[in-house]
């Protein structure tokens, strides 16, 4: 699809289809604002989906803007961002590294959350992808991502009034979201052949344009292709294992021939999990055939690898029998000879039920950089697999780069705004300095208490909105209808537990103890409130159970509507979570959180963290800024949310409700402003990818410009 596709413009505004075309507009405000001033009711109809819009606006309206002068100004303005982003001249990358011309660091992941309206993302992996693609824009980084189209998308969920989890696909349209099919140098439709088991699958390639930083899709919806190969690439992570390794297959192999077809020369191989680790078999079988040995193949595919591990439950690491993966790969080794058993060796891997094919393994093996995503998540990851680095006592190959969140992305527009006036209009030039966040611990307490309680009613107006579609959409009974949270109220202080469903994650731990959480909620004089929101897995029965128990309280008539699901959780609906809630729940089994990402989209948003000492919090918490749940590992989840229960009781609720005479709960503010202060810089996308880039990026690019050929 090309910007000139989606209709015709008047004159004055003809670039505004390459404006949508470009999801750098999502956390521009200026550009936001032209498709808001546009027609706000299809913004907010299509869910901030411009280029929907753009098929849906009548043609008096595009003519009536094109001879508004504030719409033009906020236009122009817009477009100027655009092009500037686009050169990434002067930026912070720039002089850094001595890069090749043609060079790209290439990043691989199997979802990428950018924007809602393009979902080709299940949860925080996506989510992470998204904002590092985002900030290396920012940061003018030259980085190319491969993942996936995946034209079904992931599921949307209903509840039904059972509570069990129904999960419903609709198919993208291709004309409604930023996407564009690539072109190859010679001027034709890009695509590329992957071989699977004797035959080959045909592979589309497709574009989307993130200002300096373009994303790569791959797509086997294609004509030629069967019917099965066909559907291969159509949904996130299916559960089938035949059809999870063909996927991974064409991700890893499929994605370096895309990126060679359209002529870029990563410098940097980065692979985001293991889903990618093909990527290895690949690049080692060209650097053979091009006459280097298998030594010094792989010496130099590790070289230039970066591999990002996000998983600390070993179920996550995908492996897979080795007969299954040899069979599929069995044209791949026509011309591999005595390199197909060193090559399928890289992946073997026995976690305790066997030797298997473990993606892992491979990336790790093949990779000469490694990363954790958090400390604590390093020294899991070091347990996990010590085997691979010999089992040797000494410091591991493997360092920790916590992970960050794209500042523009996720902070409310009303705090942007009270930053602009207190901190200065350039603040988010500087979101990485720690000693710069001082600034906010002299935001005058009424300011931030107004602002928050500004976004607190902006979500509880988005939670009654959608049950009233729910009750006239959907014709669902009363009782769901409460469920969904019509009936929580502005004065009281809400917590939110937002995330995937799964067993580890004790989504329904709050729940323990039912007398004495019901006495919290349902107190006379200070009651709480709860939201939860979250999909589970389809595969995932425990995980669709624990969200069934929720769901049930939150129909249960004695609870007096304090507890609220709210469903088809996506990144629209995090926003209005991570900015309008009082408090963010996060009680994960330790230490089976690697991070935990949105609790600090919470914190710099003033929504303090309630978190068990897992994933990134150990290093956020200073006793002030938050509450940790530490307790007695031995006493299990009784005594951890008997923590929960005390934090509420004796700090949580006192301080909330402790109102000066202007009506500003000043002791619960402290703990905002100390949350924001401490959270933003050390937390940021900024600051993780400056890790990576001088970590990794910038020395392997270095160095890759140093072999070159003179």
């Amino acid at each position: 699809m090309d910007a000139s596709d989606i209709r015709s413009y008047p004159a004055r505004i003809t670039r505004l289809g390459e404006l949508a075309l470009d999801l750098s507009w999502s956390w521009n405000q200026r550009a936001r604002e032209v498709f808001r001033r546009l027609d706000y009711t299809l913004w907010r109809t299509t869910a901030h989906n411009p280029c929907r819009m753009l098929r849906l606006a009548p043609q008096e309206r595009l003519e009536e803007v094109a001879r508004d002068s504030r719409f033009l100004e906020l236009y122009d303005d817009a477009l100027a961002n655009l092009d500037r982003v686009r050169r990434a001249s002067g930026s912070w990358w720039c002089g850094r590294a001595s890069m090749p011309p043609g060079s790209v660091i290439a990043y691989f992941s199997a979802e990428f959350g950018v924007h809602q309206s393009l979902p080709i993302y299940a949860g925080g992996l996506g989510v992470l992808a998204g904002d590092h693609c985002k900030e290396a824009c920012d940061l003018g980084i030259p980085l190319v991502g491969i993942g996936f189209l995946y034209p079904m998308g992931y599921f949307h969920q209903r509840v039904n009034a059972d509570g069990w989890q129904v999960e419903a696909y609709e198919r993208l349209r291709t004309e409604d979201v930023a996407v564009q099919r690539a072109i190859c140098p010679g001027g034709k439709l890009c695509y590329v052949e992957v071989p699977m088991a004797f035959s080959s699958v045909r592979v589309a390639i497709w574009r989307v344009s993130i200002g300096c930083v373009t994303l790569l899709l791959l797509d086997t919806d294609v004509e030629e292709n069967t019917p099965w190969d066909r559907e291969l690439s159509a949904r996130l992570y299916v559960s089938e294992h035949e059809a999870r390794v063909r996927q991974e297959i064409v991700l890893g192999i499929g994605g370096v021939r895309a990126l060679q077809s359209l002529g870029y020369k990563p410098a940097v191989w980065h692979l985001n999990e293991g889903h990618a680790a093909f990527v290895i078999f690949e690049r080692i079988r060209q650097k053979t055939e091009q006459g280097h040995s298998l030594t010094d193949a792989l010496r130099e595919v590790r070289a230039s690898t970066v591999f990002t591990t996000h998983t600390p439950v070993p179920a996550g690491h995908d492996a897979f029998n080795f007969n299954l993966v040899d069979h599929l790969l069995s044209g791949y080794w026509q011309s591999a000879g005595d390199r197909r058993n060193t090559l399928l060796a890289l992946a073997g891997y026995d976690d305790g039920g066997g030797r298997l094919f473990n993606m892992t393994a491979l990336a790790l093996r093949g990779a000469g950089a490694v990363n954790a995503v958090s400390r604590q998540h390093r020294e899991v990851t070091w347990k996990m697999f010590s085997p691979i680095w010999c089992g040797s006592a000494d410091e591991p190959p493997l360092q920790a780069i916590t992970n960050g969140i794209h500042i523009p992305t996720w902070i409310a527009p009303a705090l942007s705004q009270l930053f602009d006036h207190h901190l200065g209009p350039d603040w988010i030039d500087h979101q990485d300095e720690v000693e710069f966040w001082d600034r906010v611990l002299l935001i005058p307490d009424e300011d931030i208490w107004k602002a928050h309680q500004a976004l607190k009613q902006h979500l509880l107006a988005f939670i009654r909105e959608r049950a009233r579609e729910r009750w006239t959409n959907e014709k669902v009974n009363s009782c769901q209808v409460v469920a969904a949270g019509p009936l929580l109220d502005l004065s009281v202080p809400t917590i939110c537990f937002a995330r995937r469903f799964t067993s580890y994650k004790r989504p329904n731990l709050i729940f323990h103890d039912l007398k004495r959480i019901t006495r919290l909620l349902t107190d006379s004089r200070r009651p709480i409130q709860i939201i939860f929101a979250g999909k589970a897995h389809p595969a995932d029965d425990p995980g669709k159970r624990a969200l069934q128990q929720v769901y049930l309280h939150a129909l249960d008539l004695g609870l007096a509507g304090r507890v609220a699901f709210v469903d088809d959780y996506d990144l629209h609906v995090a926003h209005f979570l991570v900015q309008g809630s009082d408090i963010w729940l996060n009680n994960p089994l330790k230490p089976l959180e690697a991070c935990g990402t949105s609790g600090m989209k919470a914190a710099i948003n003033g929504v303090p963290h309630l978190s068990a000492a897992d994933g990134w919090w150990p290093e956020a918490y200073n006793g002030k800024n938050g509450w940790m749940i530490d307790s007695d590992p031995s006493g299990g989840d009784a005594a951890e949310a008997e923590c929960i229960y005390r934090l509420l009781e004796e700090q949580i609720i006192p301080a909330y409700y402790e109102m000066g005479e202007d009506g500003v709960p000043r002791r619960w503010v402290a703990v905002v402003k100390e949350s924001i202060r401490t959270v933003a810089p050390r937390f940021s996308a900024r600051r993780m990818l400056k890790d990576y880039a001088t970590r990794f990026y910038c020395p392997i690019a270095t160095r890759s410009s140093l072999l070159l050929p003179s």
